[in-house]
């Protein structure tokens, strides 16, 4: 029962989803994936913190899991999580996916990730942490950055 409050009534004002940026970043036809301290590879990205917008929280996440600065390009798509990653939340998320461009650093291990590579699409790693990228959603960052009228997709 207590893990139930702990879920649903931690927040006294009206229940609203939380927003999780991820950042699509290409080198050589190539996806930037971050290593997870779990062993498991997801695109950099993040809960977006009070007082961030989609645009900095991005910036913010990526800097911090991959010692890149970046600079937002446009809006790949809007997702409701649970339609897409698993496992299901008790509470809603909408994932936001950005596409950017690299324009300074290089990284630097942290508290939340290993290392980085550039994966080719056909090459990804079967590690994906699926509660926060799955292939699929990987296939669309690829679409969307090889296509230049790409339109937004949401749910």
């Amino acid at each position: 029962m207590e893990k139930v409050k702990g879920l649903f009534c931690n927040e006294t004002a009206y229940q609203t989803p939380k927003i999780d940026t991820r950042a699509a970043i290409f080198k050589d036809n190539k996806i930037l994936l971050v290593h997870e301290n779990n062993g498991t590879w997801s695109l950099p990205g993040g809960w977006c913190d009070v007082l961030e917008t989609v645009k900095t929280n991005t910036i913010k996440e990526v800097k911090e899991e991959t010692g890149l600065d970046v600079e937002t390009i446009k809006i790949i798509s809007i997702q409701d999580r649970n339609k897409h990653n698993k496992p299901i939340y008790a509470y809603g998320v909408c994932k936001i996916f950005v596409l950017c461009n690299v324009i300074g650093g290089e990284f630097v291990e942290n508290i939340e990730t290993t290392e980085i590579e550039y994966f080719p699409l056909d090459e990804l790693p079967n590690s994906l942490a699926e509660e926060k990228t799955t292939k699929e959603q990987i296939e669309m960052c690829f679409k969307a950055y090889k296509d230049e009228n790409w339109q937004v997709q949401f749910d």
